[in-house]
């Protein structure tokens, strides 16, 4: 008879078993990945009465996508190279006879901005109608909009109302006549999307217009910038350059604007302005000068004692990006030991006898190359 109390108790505790609904749990319950990576999730079933049956769901009860796929038994969800569509929560619902239970993972899928404009452009307008450009960015995290001019590196104040960054003008004048640049940017990458914006003159009003907006020169060269302006009368054309004076070196004839022997001082934003009695117009160029290295070796002579250590520093100034490289004059390599590093430092950390001699660094970047000496002596 004491036996019955046991067999009674574990009878009770299988027939628990047996009527018990499934306990699941997803792991991990969240995931956050960039565009183009997997992703796995698992549901774990900690008890309940078997048979158990698996399944994956959408939160919203949508169907999975073509690049979700289920693993053998059910168990295992995969996001294979995971797309902005694909964010959100997915449920693991297990279900018996006694009944269901579900757990739910959610996604986060980062993504740079995708950026689109209303209109579309090219845009066409009358002098002084109003006229709004919208910027619509999506993306994850969340882009930052910004709004430029091309060849102009001022951002433009603007109005942010539900995602949607306009720029906006109440009167339209000809000098608004350019390219502008919408800008989303998050921690995925930047997108820019363009429109022109052409500004159609009336009463006779100048429009002005430049051969490029951008020009990159080489340091010592001549460049040569043409305006040419509609309107009636026809419009005078002068040139002037942003927040600083024209270049001592420049001459203007028929629209054109020339400077001769070009320095890296002389970079920045041009304007040309046309002028009549109707009102006036602005182009605007931008040009920066790139110049080739110009090497210096410091110190440039070196009197060291045997097993002293050697540091020389090889300096230049010009269009970065610098590539430096030593060698030593009259040997095909440096000595054993000597160590060069990508700012230009040449290192040997004990120097001998033999070591003596002189040293050169060259300089290059895309435009040119430039060179420099030090002279090692070692005393004996």
């Amino acid at each position: 008879m004491d036996f019955l109390p046991a067999i009674l108790i574990l009878s009770s505790l299988l027939c628990s078993v047996s009527s018990q609904a499934p306990v699941v749990s997803v792991e991990p319950r969240s995931a956050t990945v960039r565009q183009g990576e997997s992703v796995s999730f698992r549901c774990q079933v900690g008890r309940g009465a078997q048979p158990i049956q698996i399944e994956w769901k959408r939160a919203n009860n949508q169907a999975l996508q073509d690049n979700v796929k289920i693993g053998p038994g059910g168990t295992v969800l995969t996001v294979v190279n995971s797309r902005p569509g694909n964010q959100g929560s997915y449920r693991c619902v297990a279900s018996n006879s006694a009944g269901r239970s579900s757990a739910t993972a959610v996604l986060n899928v980062k993504y740079a901005p995708k950026v689109r404009l209303t209109p579309a452009g090219p845009m066409r307008v009358r002098i002084g109608e109003p006229v709004s450009i919208e910027c619509r960015a999506a993306g994850r995290p969340r882009p930052k909009m910004t709004w430029k001019r091309q060849g102009s590196t001022l951002q433009y104040v603007t109005q942010e109302i539900n995602d949607v960054n306009t720029i906006q003008w109440a009167v339209i004048h000809p000098e608004d006549s350019g390219v502008y640049i919408c800008q989303g940017e998050n921690t995925e990458g930047v997108t820019e999307v363009k429109i022109d914006l052409i500004v159609e003159g009336g009463l006779g009003a100048p429009v002005a217009t430049v051969s490029s907006e951008e020009v990159t020169a080489v340091e010592g060269h001549t460049v040569k910038m043409s305006c040419a302006a509609t309107g009636s009368p026809t419009p005078v054309i002068t040139w002037s350059k942003l927040r600083a004076p024209l270049p001592w070196k420049h001459t203007v004839a028929g629209g054109v604007l020339t400077l001769t022997s070009v320095g890296r001082q002389d970079s920045g934003q041009y304007i040309c302005n046309a002028t009549n009695i109707h009102g006036y117009s602005e182009a605007y160029t931008q040009m920066e000068v790139e110049s080739p290295p110009y090497a210096t070796c410091l110190p440039e002579q070196v009197k060291l004692q045997p097993r002293d250590s050697l540091q020389v520093q090889c300096l230049a100034h010009g269009s970065h990006p610098i590539r430096f490289e030593w060698s030593r004059v009259g040997r095909p390599s440096l000595p054993a030991g000597a160590e060069t590093s990508a700012d230009g430092r040449l290192f040997i950390a004990h120097i001998k006898q033999g070591d003596a001699g002189t040293y050169k660094c060259v300089a290059t970047n895309h435009v040119g190359s430039s060179e420099a000496q030090v002279k090692v002596v070692v005393k004996a």
